[in-house]
């Protein structure tokens, strides 16, 4: 391959990582055909682009941004792939559900870049699929800053009904 053709191949990746928040490396060495474009079709739909880059290029892309993506550097041997997503675990729980069904138990997680947080090695998975974006954080936030209010609301709304059906009943008497 030229270096031009090496060094357009780089921008092109490190335009696509800046334009998702977060990624995942993979293996998906050993999936067959079919395997391998029934999990192109699950990310498709899932809104997870997914691509198979030579480790080299994809370092210098990751070496290009701003972010110090050293602790990831040691996860680029053999066969990578690279899952991105705007949604932070919406990749680790298609890692997750595809290794269960796949023969060969792949997908892989090797390293994930979620919420501006690092996380190396397989044993991270279930880590990764606990954790929540920041839209579903601040949607908890709202829900439990208007919980007392709905408290209070309803407990007015409630006693309003509680001394019209006392007054009702002493009026009949």
């Amino acid at each position: 391959m030229k270096k031009e053709d090496k060094s357009t191949i780089i921008n092109q990746l490190e335009t696509t990582i800046n334009s998702y928040a977060h990624f995942y490396l993979a293996d998906i060495a050993g999936l067959n055909a079919a395997e391998t474009s029934e999990l192109r079709r699950v990310c498709y739909k899932q809104d997870i682009k997914l691509l198979v880059v030579k480790n080299t290029l994809l370092r210098k892309a990751l070496d290009n941004t701003d972010v110090d993506f050293s602790e990831i550097y040691s996860s680029l041997k053999g066969a990578t792939s690279v899952l991105l997503s705007n949604t932070g675990n919406a990749p680790a729980k298609l890692i997750k559900d595809f290794s269960k069904s796949s023969k060969s138990k792949k997908p892989i997680l090797k390293a994930a870049y979620v919420e501006q947080s690092i996380y190396v090695g397989e044993n991270q998975l279930d880590a990764l699929i606990t954790v929540k974006s920041k839209n579903e954080l601040i949607g908890e936030l709202i829900g439990l800053l208007q919980s007392p209010a709905k408290n209070v609301i309803s407990a007015l709304q409630s006693g309003g009904t509680t001394i019209h059906g006392v007054l009702k009943t002493l009026s009949e008497r």
